[in-house]
């Protein structure tokens, strides 16, 4: 597996799993950067909090991410007001920028050594103004501070761009170690089921008077049935040396744009989005390289990952309480291409429901709402690539000796009178799997890039031997 630069730069202490039965004011289930502030936050309010954690803590798309916090966020704006109206984008905007500014008192206040960076943020487009002069019309209605132009730092020219400053960049892993420190967790911990106030493990029970769902997608189909109001994308980074030394991040709103963020002497370059499960052809990796030579021929690769996002519904996170029928359970999902200031407003958005019953955010990001004229269409989707998923038959090839796949490639082959998922390593080693999800029972498509077998329905995915990396599946595949 591919692994990023803050992965290969920070490490954090192992913690131990849990040892027997608990009752607490509060439980966090997931540590990644959402769960982890929401437990201190809850700690920080006097509430004994346990943060309970399957693998380790950062060991899931927090180290994936590309570190920036921002309140810009795409075409958010226009077409928040366009669809919902001005209040909650104003609160969407309010929400964000407060996130901005806690990571910025936070590293201050607690001096945490993360590579903390103010630097203003741009989107741009290489084919067209509207867009852009739509979202810095919107981004002035709601008092947020934005630059409209042409002028950038990137090495082609553009169209058109918009600026938003007072934004940040940082390391994550060591923000993240920092928060974790103080906080009661259990690493090694899955969380096999949750019953009113009762969460069960392997491990030992857990009671909590309130309990946060921030595992990246949510494990359970009910109640909230999340998994049919999201899918899940990828997208892929390359760490460059002697690229661009840009001072902003960039972000092209174009289908095609790319992503530039300057970390230290290196140079990120993202983009190669897909939906996850419909990468079977591969090369995104390639693109990006292929976009490096053309820009920077002098350039060098340092690291190659790929991020995995939850996409709502609306194109705004899930955040709030989990339904109606569980009072006591609270959910942070659907961060889009944003997990890092989502992280921060999932954590203080939660806070204040859980000890004052309220947030001035609420409305904007609740999970209980549906918007017919932003949703449906997008549900009927989503819904069917489901169906297609449950359904879809292969066509080639239809047949095919195991012997015959190249080393080094992945694929679907008849075995047996099965259809089964191989992948032959450089030495000859052949590796069989199931390819039915076991979260719903969707059909897994190889990915070359990763070297993953990755559902097109929910986004679960799953390493070459069948064993698990993303949810919502709970459990790996069936395999020899």
């Amino acid at each position: 597996m591919s692994e990023s630069i803050w992965s290969k730069t920070a490490g954090l202490p192992e913690r131990p799993a849990l040892a027997g039965g608990l009752d607490v004011d509060a439980a966090v289930i997931g540590g990644g950067m959402a769960g982890v502030l929401t437990a201190h936050f809850l700690k920080a309010a006097g509430l004994r909090t346990v943060l309970l954690e399957a693998s380790r803590v950062g060991g899931g798309q927090t180290k994936n991410t590309t570190a920036k916090i921002t309140s810009q966020h795409g075409l958010i704006y226009h077409r928040l007001i366009e669809r919902s109206g001005e209040e909650p984008a104003r609160q969407y905007a309010d929400a964000n920028q407060r996130a901005v500014a806690e990571y910025r008192r936070m590293v201050r206040e607690l001096g945490i050594d993360c590579d903390f960076t103010e630097a203003p943020a741009y989107l741009y487009s290489t084919a067209e103004r509207e867009p852009l002069a739509r979202e810095f019309e919107a981004a002035k209605a709601l008092g947020i501070g934005a630059a409209y132009g042409s002028q950038t730092e990137l090495p082609f020219p553009v169209a058109a761009a918009l600026r938003f400053d007072g934004q940040a960049r940082f390391h994550p892993l060591r923000f993240l170690r920092a928060v974790a420190g103080p906080l009661e967790i259990y690493e090694g911990t899955p969380v096999r089921s949750v019953e009113g106030n009762r969460i069960f493990t392997d491990r030992g029970e857990v009671t909590a008077a309130k309990i946060v769902f921030a595992c990246h997608y949510p494990f359970l189909n009910a109640p909230g049935y999340y998994f049919m109001r999201m899918h899940q994308e990828r997208s892929y980074v390359l760490a460059l040396k002697n690229a661009s030394k840009l001072t902003g991040m960039y972000l092209g709103v174009d289908a095609d744009g790319l992503s530039f963020r300057p970390q230290g002497d290196l140079l990120l370059l993202g983009g190669g989005n897909h939906r996850t499960g419909e990468n079977s052809a591969g090369g995104q990796y390639q693109r990006l390289r292929e976009a490096a030579k053309t820009y920077w021929p002098e350039s060098a690769e340092a690291a190659a990952w790929s991020a995995q996002d939850c996409m709502t519904l609306d194109g705004v996170p899930y955040i709030g309480r989990y339904s109606a029928p569980t009072p006591d359970w609270y959910v942070a999902t659907g961060f889009q291409k944003w997990g890092m200031t989502s992280s921060m407003v999932s954590a203080l958005l939660i806070t204040g429901l859980i000890t004052e019953g309220k947030s001035p955010w609420e409305q904007v990001f609740t999970p209980q709402r549906f918007n017919p004229s932003a949703s449906a269409r997008t549900l009927m989707r989503d819904t069917a690539q489901a169906a297609k998923g449950l359904a879809r038959k292969f066509l080639t090839p239809p047949r095919e000796d195991i012997e015959a796949l190249p080393r080094g490639h992945g694929g679907v082959v008849e075995y047996d009178g099965e259809k089964v998922g191989v992948y032959k390593d450089e030495n000859g080693e052949a590796f069989i799997v199931s390819v039915r999800c076991p979260h719903l029972g969707c059909q897994l498509e190889w990915n070359p890039d990763e070297k993953s077998w990755d559902c097109p329905c929910h986004g679960s995915r799953f390493d070459f031997r069948g064993r698990l990396i993303d949810n919502p599946a709970q459990e790996g595949l069936e395999g020899e």
